[in-house]
């Protein structure tokens, strides 16, 4: 389970953004696209008294556009992604998509009023990583890197690391041992995904 943290990190990511070129990337980019994703939260799904259905479509639309849910996903998956037909590896997605929206749609009201410093941008590739603090009243800062990759068009998010902790690692650990107890079957995961869902979408 994510704590408290990730879910500040979340709700400083997961926003619309300015897109640019990747032709005209630079690290000054990269890091202006974290910092924009973090100024459109505070104003696009962290929003008091937002009915719950508007945050979820919102959350949806921002998570799609913003991260890179293709490669996160053959992260996640790691050997289990090659064997997974067509099909599997498209429900695993859509279902994965689900999960977070409906898991983050319930936390962003619990915004505070945290907001995010940029301190430095390293380029590594074709990734750079944008180091970060949230800044919170009375409490310590939260350190963050977040490992950003420019396709043929755009910036994505395909790694968030708080306070050291990887987010795509720690999915990876959490599906991969599903994965184990379900002998090594999509289908197996696929199903605990669906009912895992099922039971968010419950009236609270």
């Amino acid at each position: 389970m994510l704590d408290r943290r990730t879910f500040f990190l979340s709700a400083a990511a997961l926003v619309v953004s300015p897109r640019i070129p990747a032709a005209q990337a630079t690290a000054a980019d990269a890091g202006q696209f974290i910092q924009g994703l973090a100024d459109a939260a505070m104003k696009a799904v962290a929003v008091k008294d937002l009915q719950d259905a508007e945050r979820a479509a919102r959350f949806r639309t921002l998570f799609v556009n913003n991260f890179d849910l293709l490669e996160i996903s053959r992260f996640v998956l790691g050997r289990y992604w090659r064997p997974a037909t067509a099909e599997q590896r498209a429900e695993f997605q859509k279902l994965f998509e689900d999960i977070q929206v409906y898991t983050w749609t319930r936390r962003f009201k619990e915004y505070s009023g945290e907001t995010l410093a940029i301190s430095g941008v390293t380029a590594e590739e074709n990734n750079y990583v944008v180091t970060s603090q949230i800044k919170r009243t009375s409490l310590a800062p939260i350190n963050v890197q977040w490992r950003v990759r420019k396709d043929a068009d755009v910036f994505r998010v395909v790694d968030i690391v708080v306070e050291g902790a990887s987010m795509a690692i720690t999915f990876r650990s959490d599906y991969g041992g599903v994965l184990a107890s379900q002998g090594g079957k999509m289908d197996g995961l696929l199903t605990v995904m669906r009912q895992k869902l099922d039971q968010m979408m419950q009236p609270s």
